[in-house]
């Protein structure tokens, strides 16, 4: 039996960024049921940082993380915020949104757009306007989840790969958690398991609090050998429609936004999913999409308000929920952890988030009971 004070469920962004935090209070232990860290939701990311989100916390989340995604995890990228037909009022929310955290996103006529992103389609189903924010930011998940695991080796934590959690219970002092290879005793457990947080809380007797894994997929495909995309914005409609974003020289990586309910699992695109995605580019754009060099999915889990989670259970003592992180996980990883350390080691609201507005009532999961 090992004797921890912390065992985070799960080394995605949420298990490994509060995992690090965690080891300056006391021994750490990180344990993940497969054989890397980040391969479900953090791993299948688009990773890019931006305000489009609708909840007004994550925007504030988001805010407070900025300054601390710092290269070679982060590095600045424009992104370009398109209104197609009929979605000239949402350009103006997402504008006024966007304002209160990033001032000097600018407004953009069709022209200007396209000079930017030249297969943006003029007229009928176009674009019809846009925003512009320079300060955007491309994450690196391999980078991000390798820094958090690096600051806690180098704190005397540990991470377990291939060890799932089989067993889990309260022995009435402390959790006890059992995987395949090694057994631990813990004062808090940590429940970062992404989509699987709900089955985790049952196999230790906790009731779920309804975490939905949605299941997105994501194509890429290669343009003309002549076209250099590297510089283009990351681009995406402020309603329904698409997002695309440069990989590479001559490559862009496209998604149809779509939300699918999954139970939890190992994510695989299906046909119809990678043509919407094919379908919703090719009618805003001016691209004949004609070969898919490569596919995936992922499962991006939310709460019932689609708000991430970070507190410990009304119900179980040392039980600590940090799930729900949805599709904003890395970008809001920084403010999150700042969050689940303060949370689960008693200490004082951090004073970054309270003056971004966000109070410990925002993330709790007694807002469910």
């Amino acid at each position: 039996m090992r004797q921890v004070d912390f065992l985070v469920i799960g080394a995605g962004i949420a298990g490994l960024s509060a995992a690090a935090r965690l080891a300056r209070h006391g021994k750490v232990a990180v344990c993940e049921a497969e054989s890397a860290p980040g391969v479900h939701a953090s791993g299948r990311s688009a990773a890019f940082a931006h305000f489009d989100m609708d909840d007004p916390i994550v925007r504030a989340l988001t805010a407070v993380s900025m300054p601390l995604l710092e290269e070679p995890a982060a590095r600045r990228h424009p992104a370009l915020f398109l209104a197609l037909e009929g979605q000239e009022a949402a350009l103006d929310r997402v504008e006024a949104n966007y304002r209160v955290w990033e001032p000097g996103i600018t407004r953009l006529d069709p022209q200007q757009a396209r000079e930017l992103v030249p297969i943006l389609k003029e007229g009928s189903g176009g674009v019809i306007g846009a925003l512009l924010d320079e300060n955007g930011r491309k994450l690196d998940a391999h980078a991000m989840l390798e820094g958090h695991r690096r600051t806690l080796r180098e704190a005397g934590g540990e991470v377990a790969l291939d060890a799932p959690i089989t067993a889990l219970r309260h022995d009435g002092e402390r959790w006890i958690a059992d995987t395949p290879g090694q057994s631990y005793s813990a004062r808090v457990v940590v429940n970062a398991a992404g989509a699987w947080a709900d089955q985790i809380a049952s196999l230790g007797g906790i009731a779920p609090l309804g975490i939905r894994p949605l299941r997105r997929t994501v194509i890429t495909f290669d343009m003309s050998p002549e076209l250099d995309v590297s510089g283009w914005p990351f681009t995406k409609t402020v309603g329904p429609g698409f997002y695309i974003e440069p990989e590479g020289r001559g490559r862009l990586l496209a998604c149809a936004m779509d939300e699918h309910p999954s139970e939890p699992c190992d994510a695989q695109p299906e046909e119809e999913d990678v043509a919407l995605a094919a379908w919703r580019v090719e009618e805003a754009t001016t691209l004949e999409i004609r070969r898919i060099a490569s596919k995936w999915a992922g499962l991006r889990s939310f709460a019932p308000d689609r708000r991430p989670v970070a507190g410990f259970d009304r119900t179980a003592p040392g039980f600590f929920w940090l799930a729900g992180q949805g599709g904003f996980g890395l970008q809001t990883s920084p403010a999150m952890a700042m969050a689940a350390e303060a949370l689960a080691c008693g200490l004082d609201w951090p004073e970054g988030l309270r003056a971004a507005g966000v109070e410990q009532a925002a993330v709790s999961p007694a807002r469910f009971a």
